[in-house]
């Protein structure tokens, strides 16, 4: 039940030519057709383009390019950039000209549809989780969820290419509808009931959205008459249906009893769309009037009800979006705004849903820029931005050819243009035909809050965060609203709460901290930095030593936060106090507007001192070159958050780098073909990990007055997280830094130079491996590990481990007694003594794991002591594998045990066999290579066959077949020499 049962019921084949399918590059070229045949006539306004507002919320994934398996790796963002370089080049060339709406709103009063949407994404992200840990596979389309940065990315990537992007400030579908109706704006495309309740001038889909190779971009558009015939109701009462579908205001839990009178069932389960909408319809369309008391009446039988109020006021949410309730709606809006915040007069002009007039442009035609942002930092950041992307190499480009081209030489001309004005060329491949994705269905859980509706509730809000000068508050709104700024900023100084959205993290077996947890510090010292809180402190003291009566207090800078957690799953916001950051930071005022340079070198340091950065390397270009500063940070930030708690490896520091500076990062089209044979969840949370960092450093740095030029914060010119997850395999299994840049030395050189940067200063301690495997627990002898320690497959591995101890157990002889496995309580599988060649120690195999002899393992209940370091067996024994009798049989050499020897074949035949069965297992998945990062250990002999983290690929496939596991299937611990 709901307002989106609307949409629902107009994508349904209940409404007969409810929607039809169209093409929009052909509808905008027709228009500019016309337009160009009434030359010598009265020129229309905007040159007679198609011009359509895109609400971004609705189509996520349409805007980052359709559905392709790796999303969960991190993002695309090289992809996603050429996605929409394609995107924009077909409409410009067909005269479409777009304008992209993001939702920045706090949307206090829609919070229960907010939270509703975040526990529904939480339900999809612990199934990625499961399915990628048990599968190792890419997730299935039907989980997918927008990655971490997305929108942040998106406004950075379309600003990139010269596309209007703008940002919702109070009620995000009052401002999309508004802003098509007062800027003339042909119509809009989204995916929301609401737009469909404000009958706007053409309504399209944007979950139907389809860039094609013959050169059209396919959508559905919805034809809202016929909804209204269907319904048999008159347009005026539309907005009455919408809200007694019910919304954010009146909600279906008020609706009860209305909905059991009618017969509606609201049973989540049981809903019928078809049914629910045609009985309200009926009773809409019986009324014996539209007068809101008469419908008050009827629905809720007294107009003494509390309830009544919640119904006008729904009528009246929807009225105000259509044509002609827009014109009565738009005057009152900035009196409606200004009681949000009655200590500052600016808020009439900051607060402003829709986009300022002309007039209001001409006259603060620089409020929205900070100091940094001059012409020649503009400049120098675009050369250095050609400077990272010059080694892009061309992919295989789609040329789309519009009707009435011939040829190919403007579609060349053009694609040229676009190559050399943006520093990217075109990716065509098979995915660029955008798919389906069931991410547009639930756009109203993210849609903002009426300013109507708790006004009292935000003012006390409003009382417990200082006020900020109206020159920032008006920079602010201005930056906000032109997608900018960190929409968090705007929040933050005008309601002092920030929503943090649910992360694609396991909350069950974590291996670190909530990822929002980790970067908290950081937005503590934003709050302080936005609330002035040094100059604030400086001003109290000064009071105190001056004696006077009048003391200055400062209050504490406490906002809240809604994060989810399992104590409190949004219940309430968490209070989160700021904190100084550590020396004499200038006040927002001197760090957003102030023209010296030592205001500019604070800004910078004020970014560095958020992100733990401010060290001598971290500025040095011949160590992190600038459009590398803010991964930097962020990796140095993971580093040094905590001496308790270490997140990263040293393998994993190294894979974050490595893919940096690796070519094929500017390379779509090897990117595009790369296929990854393993996704593990411990890549995919270090990528979101990362990509939350960056959402945090782009905070900062806005906070700070931009001092890093936002092209250098883009995040394609140092991340992708099919690139991460594919140099993260490789360094696991790779013997050093050299083989893991493929033996080129300079990428070494700026590898080792920038890890050199971000360690600068720390106390160097990299996370260990998890110890504990699920499911299996094998007892050691004490030598080999300590007492009450578990081994697991990851354990064995030498680098798999990353640990000193770990890694001494495979310069350690094998134990010479047999063992059993024990699951849960049950033996599954013994084994026979091995005990290696004598007198060496275990040395890598050679050749295909099938042709191996099998490791021996030793399990609970078999092994009652250990061998020293020094113990030498007498050469190498023949041995039984099955029976109690593990009585050792004399030597190899031994010409009265040969017949002996010939006659042990069959059960060493069989122990190949369960050798290939364990070569099978997702769990072993075996890559060549040897992995030593460790300098204190040199010449250290490892294994080649390297496991991935414990736990995580239990029922991975391989070569595209499902892989069975046997009862006696058990983890290699040491490899068997194999005989001369």
């Amino acid at each position: 039940m709901g307002i989106q049962d609307l949409q629902v019921f107009l994508d349904s084949n209940y409404v007969q030519s409810g929607s039809v399918p169209v093409d929009l590059l052909k509808i905008a070229r027709t228009i500019t057709q016309r337009q160009h045949n009434r030359v010598g006539k009265a020129q229309q306004l905007h040159s007679g383009k198609l011009r359509l507002v895109l609400d971004g919320e609705c189509c996520l994934d349409r805007l980052y390019g359709g559905y392709f398996s790796d999303w969960a790796c991190g993002g695309q963002w090289n992809r996603m950039l050429q996605f929409l370089a394609v995107l924009i080049q077909a409409t410009e060339m067909s005269g479409l000209e777009l304008a992209v709406f993001f939702n920045g709103c706090f949307e206090s009063s829609r919070r229960a549809d907010w939270i509703l949407n975040q526990l529904q994404m939480r339900i999809k992200v612990n199934n990625v989780l499961k399915h990628i840990s048990t599968k190792g596979t890419p997730p299935p389309k039907i989980w997918w969820t927008p990655p971490v940065c997305l929108r942040t990315s998106l406004r950075m990537a379309l600003r990139h290419l010269n596309v209007t992007v703008l940002c919702s400030m109070d009620d995000h579908h009052q401002e999309v509808i508004a802003y098509c109706r007062e800027n003339n704006f042909n119509g809009l495309i989204a995916d929301d009931a609401e737009y469909a309740a404000f009958d706007p001038p053409r309504y399209f889909s944007s979950e139907q959205l389809k860039l094609t190779y013959k050169g059209s971009l396919d959508t559905k558009e919805y034809i809202l008459p016929e909804l209204l015939k269907a319904l048999n109701i008159p347009s005026d009462r539309l907005c009455l249906l919408a809200a007694l579908l019910g919304n954010y205001i009146l909600t279906e839990h008020d609706l009860a009893d209305f909905y059991k009178k009618l017969n509606v069932n609201t049973n989540l389960n049981k809903v019928n769309v078809e049914h629910t909408i045609k009985t309200i319809a009926n009773f809409v369309r019986d009324l014996p009037s539209v007068e809101l008391d008469v419908v008050s009446q009827k629905v809720f039988g007294s107009l003494s009800d509390p309830r009544c109020p919640k119904l006008r006021q729904s009528v009246q949410y929807y009225i105000n979006g259509t044509k002609d309730g827009f014109l009565h709606y738009k005057p009152v809006k900035p009196n409606r705004v200004h009681k949000l915040d009655s200590k500052q007069s600016v808020q009439q002009q900051s607060n402003l849903s829709d986009t300022p007039s002309t007039s209001e442009i001409d006259s603060n035609l620089e409020t929205s820029r900070f100091a940094s942002e001059t012409v020649e930092s503009e400049r120098e950041s675009l050369n250095a931005y050609k400077q990272a992307t010059a080694n892009a190499k061309s992919a295989p480009q789609i040329v789309i050819d519009p009707p009435g081209i011939q040829g190919h030489g403007d579609v060349d001309n053009i694609r040229t243009e676009e190559e050399q004005n943006n520093g990217h060329t075109i990716n065509g491949t098979h995915n660029l035909l955008i798919s389906s994705s069931s991410s547009s269905s639930s756009s109203s859980a993210t849609s903002p809050s009426h300013a109507t509706a708790d006004s009292s509730k935000q003012t006390e809000k409003m009382m417990t965060i200082p006020s900020t000068v109206p020159e920032v508050m008006r920079t602010a709104s201005e930056r906000h609203q032109k997608g900018l700024m960190s929409p968090h900023i705007y929040q933050i100084l005008i309601a002092g709460e920030i929503k943090l959205p649910v992360l694609l993290e396991d909350e069950n077996h974590r291996e670190f901290p909530s990822i929002h947890l980790i970067y908290r510090p950081v937005r503590q010292m934003v709050y302080a930095i936005l609330f002035n809180l040094h100059h604030r402190m400086y001003l109290a003291a000064k009071s105190k030593e001056k004696g006077d009566s009048e003391k200055i207090e400062v209050p504490d800078v406490v906002i809240k936060e809604w994060v989810w957690s399992k104590s409190n799953p949004y219940i309430t916001p968490e209070p989160v106090k700021a904190e100084q950051i550590g020396w004499g930071v200038p006040t927002i005022q001197r760090l957003w507007f102030g023209t010296g340079i030592d205001d500019k070198r604070r800004r910078l340091r004020g970014f560095l001192t958020c992100m733990k950065s401010d060290t001598p390397l971290m500025l040095n270009t011949s160590y992190v070159p600038q459009h590398l500063l803010v991964m930097a940070c962020v990796l140095r930030y993971i580093m040094s958050f905590s001496d308790k708690i270490k997140v990263l490896r040293r393998w994993e520091l190294d894979a974050f780098i490595a893919q940096a500076f690796s070519p094929e990062l500017m390379n779509a089209q090897h990117l595009q073909d790369l296929q990854l044979p393993l996704v593990t969840s411990r890549g995919v949370q270090l990528a979101t990990l990362f990509m939350a960092g960056v959402e945090t450093a782009l905070l900062a740095n806005d906070a700070c007055g931009a001092p890093i030029p936002w092209l250098m914060c883009c995040p394609w010119l140092y991340f992708d997280g099919k690139l991460f997850h594919h140099t993260l395999a490789r360094a696991r299994i790779a013997k050093n830094l050299l083989e893991l840049c493929g033996g080129h030395i300079d990428r070494i050189v700026k590898v080792e130079r920038m890890k050199k940067a971000i360690l600068e200063g720390t106390n160097v301690i990299f996370a260990r491996a998890p110890p504990v495997g699920p499911g299996i627990r094998m007892s050691v002898p004490q030598n080999i590990l300590t007492a009450g320690c578990t081994i697991n497959d990851g354990l064995m591995r030498g680098r798999g481990s990353g640990t000193m101890p770990q890694r001494g157990l495979m310069r350690r002889p094998i134990p010479s007694r047999g063992g059993q496995l024990e699951i849960a309580g049950v033996v599954v599988g013994q084994w026979g003594p091995n005990y290696g060649q004598p007198g060496r120690l275990p040395q890598p195999l050679q050749g295909h794991p099938r042709g191996r002899l099998p490791p021996q393992v030793t399990s609970i209940g078999g092994l009652k002591y250990g061998l020293s370091r020094g113990f030498t067996p007498m050469g190498r024994p023949t041995f039984q594998t099955r029976g109690n009798n593990r009585t050792q049989i004399a030597g190899r050499g031994k010409k009265t045990q040969m017949k002996a020897t010939g006659k042990k074949k069959a059960p060493v035949k069989k122990n190949k066999e369960c050798e290939n069965k364990k070569d099978n297992r997702g769990r072993g998945n075996n890559v060549d290579g040897i992995t030593d990062y460790n300098d204190s250990i040199p010449n250290m002999n490892a294994t080649k066959d390297a496991l991935p983290v414990p736990g995580q690929f239990e029922d991975a496939v391989e070569n595209g077949k499902g892989i069975e596991k046997g009862q006696g299937d058990a983890s290699l611990i040491a490899p068997v020499a194999a005989e001369n």
